[in-house]
Formats: structure tokens, C-alpha cells, sequence
């Protein structure tokens, strides 16, 4: 081994130790909300969401089904090393629905929650990048 190829491995090795903390706090983050959405009475939501108020039960379910998977997604796929490279894609999802409640908050005049759409989308898009071009995930050998 060389010399030039151990910073290499050191930075290869803390960037995947970012990777999987991130990784792990942004799908307790989604799986949480999700599972709210999908469980909570919309009724109960509206009084802690105003915007559930204006939208269909499907669409608040459907919300939090697809913030649920995406939340599974950031971390089952590596962790189990079964088609890691849903991740980077789950990543993404989830960096597009954050793009789009963005959107749907500046419909309505909310830009409260803008701050917090923009760093959950930007550190999706970071997981994703980072898990598909720098420190991806190998897939597991299954043969025995």
C-alpha cells in the first residue's frame, strides 16, 4: 500500500461515517413524520399542519406513505447491502419532495418552513451524491 492511497482511504472512511449519520438522522426525521401522517387522524393533523386543512386524507397519506419508504429507503437497502443502489434514489425522492412542499408553501405565503424543506433537500442530494459517486455501498455476495 502506499503512501498517496492512505489519505485517500481516511477521507474515503470519514465521508462514509458522515454518509451513514446523516443517513440515519434523516430517516428517523422521515419515517417519523411519515408514520404521523399515515397514523394521526387528519383532523388532528390540520391542528398541527394548517396546510392539511386544504388538501385531500389522500394526499396527506400519500405524503407520509412516500416520506415513510423514502426514510426506509435512505437506510435498509445499505444496511442490509441488498441493492444499495435504491438509496441514492430514495435520497433523491426525498430531496424532490422537499422541493415540492417548498413550492407548496410559497403557494400559500408559508416561508417559515422553507429554511428546513431547503437543508433536508440539500442533505438528501448530498446523500445521494455521496453514496452513488464517492462512498457507494457494494452490493452483498449472496453466493455462498
Amino acid at each position: 500500500m502506499s503512501t498517496t492511497s492512505l489519505p485517500n482511504t481516511k477521507s474515503s472512511k470519514g465521508l462514509h461515517i458522515v454518509l451513514w449519520i446523516l443517513q440515519v438522522a434523516l430517516a428517523g426525521m422521515f419515517i417519523m413524520a411519515g408514520f404521523m401522517k399515515l397514523t394521526t387522524p387528519v383532523e388532528q393533523l390540520g391542528t398541527q399542519m394548517a396546510w392539511v386543512k386544504d388538501v385531500s386524507a389522500g394526499l396527506v397519506r400519500f405524503i407520509g406513505a412516500s416520506e415513510l419508504l423514502g426514510g426506509l429507503g435512505l437506510v435498509l437497502p445499505s444496511l442490509l447491502r441488498i441493492k444499495p443502489w435504491l438509496t441514492p434514489l430514495a435520497a433523491i425522492g426525498l430531496a424532490l419532495i422537499m422541493f415540492l412542499a417548498a413550492i407548496f408553501h410559497i403557494s400559500r405565503g408559508e416561508t417559515g418552513a422553507l429554511g428546513i424543506n431547503f437543508i433536508l433537500a440539500a442533505l438528501a442530494i448530498f446523500i445521494a451524491w455521496g453514496r452513488s459517486k464517492k462512498a457507494p455501498i457494494h452490493t452483498r455476495n449472496l453466493q455462498a
